[in-house]
């Protein structure tokens, strides 16, 4: 094919595109029941998230490094009637699996509302072209589908990024669409009815400001999976080195010596930070404002590599992670300031094989 076809290279291919070799050897191989307008059985999706090797030889990367019981419970609610509530601490990987989930379910993750405060219920239900219908009344062809109308029509999975954000009445224009799975239309008498294959998944945190509750009515209609942060330090490093791994391709930066000692050094110092207390359990830390998630670190080793890729002399050290570090910590100039120095000096100034680091991060801390 050629390239006036194709395109120009995309910068973030949609999971289905990016991952659509393993989707199709999962596909070819999955034997199982599949519910109604799914591509994949429940038990292909499963594996298609956590990873695997198929009877083929294919090897499916994880897309999802935690308990599997959790993705086990995200799946099993998206075959029934019930919609999924991803809740977590921001950074825990909400938005990534409710991609890869509509990706492997429907082989389409576009159909997609991002929650805003100045969300409005047209962003939920439907919209109108106004240039049609005022040149034709109320119409079918002059109404404007959302995306969760869409979805609804075509029997796939809706996504809907930070519902806690979205005013609270413009929320539960969603409660009929998930009680009675229609979406009346009165404006032509008429209504759409969802086909089979139809579900919702949100994601929501309650950690940043601008946060409204669910109601209740609206709550109960949706099955809630708490994604926790990684349990321990080899988990969160496996996690950040496979993303960085995956971005740096994508941007065409180069692997760089030294990227695995700098990766765990990002994730030890952010563990640290968050728990308030050192790996080893003898020194307690205060904590910054900030949430110092797994997506952060995975930003500050990516903007690292950049850093000693086109600036430094190609490979990666403290002082490519120092900046992007003190960035992510010193969000209050005030407060956390504060905390990142006594960290420097009561923790890692006589850390055994962090002078480096220390050295490159006080200068900055200065």
């Amino acid at each position: 094919m050629s390239d006036e076809m194709t395109g120009p290279p995309v910068l973030r291919a949609h999971a289905e595109d990016a991952f659509a070799e393993e989707l199709a050897a999962l596909a070819a191989c999955d034997d199982r029941r599949r519910p109604p307008n799914w591509r994949l059985s429940p038990w292909a999706v499963a594996v298609y998230l956590l990873g695997g090797e198929l009877p083929d030889g294919t090897v499916v990367s994880p897309k999802y490094v935690g308990p599997r019981r959790i993705v086990e419970m995200a799946v099993a609610t998206l075959a029934t009637d019930r919609a999924l509530l991803l809740l977590g601490v921001p950074g825990t990987a909400k938005t990534w699996v409710s991609e890869h989930l509509a990706a492997a379910i429907s082989g389409d993750s576009t159909l997609l509302v991002q929650g805003t405060a100045g969300t409005g219920e047209e962003a939920l239900r439907y919209g109108w072209n106004y240039a049609q219908l005022l040149a034709e009344g109320p119409s079918r062809a002059a109404l404007v589908p959302s995306p969760v109308l869409r979805a609804m029509a075509d029997g796939k999975i809706a996504r809907i990024e930070e519902l806690t954000r979205i005013p609270a009445d413009v929320q539960d224009c969603l409660i009929t669409v998930l009680s009675e799975k229609t979406l009346p239309i009165p404006e032509l008498s008429g209504e759409t009815q969802a086909v089979r294959g139809f579900n919702l998944i949100a994601t929501a945190n309650d950690r940043d400001r601008g946060v409204h509750e669910l109601s209740s009515a609206l709550r109960r209609r949706f099955s809630t999976v708490v994604l926790p942060l990684p349990a321990t330090l080899e988990e969160e490093v496996e996690i950040v080195g496979r993303r960085v791994g995956q971005l740096g391709r994508a941007l065409e930066l180069p692997e760089l010596p030294g990227g695995a000692q700098e990766i765990r050094r990002v994730v030890t110092v952010f563990r640290e930070l968050r728990d308030g207390l050192t790996a080893d359990g003898r020194t307690k830390v205060r904590t910054p404002t900030g949430t110092l998630s797994t997506a952060e670190a995975i930003s500050v080793v990516t903007n690292g590599l950049a850093l000693a890729a086109h600036f430094g002399d190609g490979v990666l050290r403290a002082a490519d992670m120092a900046a992007g570090v003190h960035g992510a910590v010193v969000r209050d100039r005030t407060g956390d300031r504060s905390v990142w120095r006594d960290y420097l000096e009561g923790v890692l100034r006589d850390r055994d094989g962090w002078q480096d680091f220390y050295r490159a991060a006080r200068e900055l801390a200065d």
